[in-house]
């Protein structure tokens, strides 16, 4: 099964070839600037699975481990799309809300609950961690 996606103006398309290896929605403040909303949907997929066709820029900052997040967004329309974490290298986070049917996201956990707005909704059904998950803590 592929998952296919693209930005608002449809300059950036993406296929990834392989299922989701972590899914969970992130509530901490750097998503939540970076989005303009309460969390990131994301999911991570093996980066040599993820074919991208179109202009991507990368804006860099630093995540609370201390090491470089860089995420990917289409430079016409400014859609957030990838995610390139140095915790993960061999992955690629993609924005669940630009797949074609965003509907086959299915978080398995929220992280930086400690930083949710509160006025947002968390899904205490899944993990919550207040912080990042403990390794493999997020996997699907």
């Amino acid at each position: 099964m592929s998952i296919q996606g693209g930005c608002l103006c449809g300059t950036v398309r993406y296929e990834c070839s392989k299922p989701a290896l972590l899914q969970f929605s992130c509530h901490c403040h750097d998503c939540q600037r970076s989005t303009g909303a309460a969390y990131a949907p994301v999911a991570f997929f093996p980066a040599e699975s993820v074919l991208i066709s179109g202009k991507v820029r990368y804006f860099q900052s630093f995540g609370g481990s201390g090491k470089t997040v860089s995420r990917g967004f289409c430079p016409g329309c400014g859609s957030q799309l990838f995610g390139l974490v140095d915790v993960l290298p061999a992955l690629i986070s993609v924005r669940a809300g630009t797949f074609d049917n965003p509907a086959i996201f299915q978080p398995k956990a929220n992280l930086f609950v400690s930083h949710a707005a509160p006025w947002n909704h968390i899904d205490h059904a899944l993990a919550t961690f207040l912080r990042n998950a403990p390794q493999g803590g997020q996997s699907s």
